[in-house]
């Protein structure tokens, strides 16, 4: 028996301002939409891989969502470390840094942490 991950899902207070920090900082773009009277979900995804981020608008939740002590994240290596930090503090999105481990993290319009690891060869 084989499994293999194929999306996590944030759910979003906003989801054209969710949509363009995804394009922007990770160059996430819309590969699909579900949409209804009550919600919209947008699966997002780059050329890198097949997994998918699923950002899901609810009509009757505009708030932002509690995310507790947000001690979970997602986490998107990079071949271009320095580039993608320089990116990121320039957007304002870098929540936290561990220079000993050489990894830090961005966070979402919602508060959802990613972390950002360089490309290990």
């Amino acid at each position: 028996m084989r499994f293999k991950a194929v999306h996590e899902n944030y759910n979003v207070s906003d989801l054209e301002a969710s949509l363009r920090f995804y394009r922007e900082a990770l160059g996430l773009k819309e590969a699909s939409r579900k949409q209804t009277d009550d919600f919209i979900i947008v699966y997002v995804k780059n050329e890198n891989s097949d997994f998918e981020l699923e950002l899901t608008w609810l009509k009757d939740h505009p708030q932002k969502y509690d995310l507790g002590e947000c001690e979970f994240h997602l986490a998107f290596t990079t071949d271009d470390f320095a580039g993608a930090h320089k990116k990121h503090e320039e957007m304002g999105c870098i929540c936290f840094e561990n220079q000993q481990m050489g990894i830090y993290f961005i966070q979402d319009p919602d508060g959802y942490w990613i972390e950002i690891i360089p490309e290990r060869r």
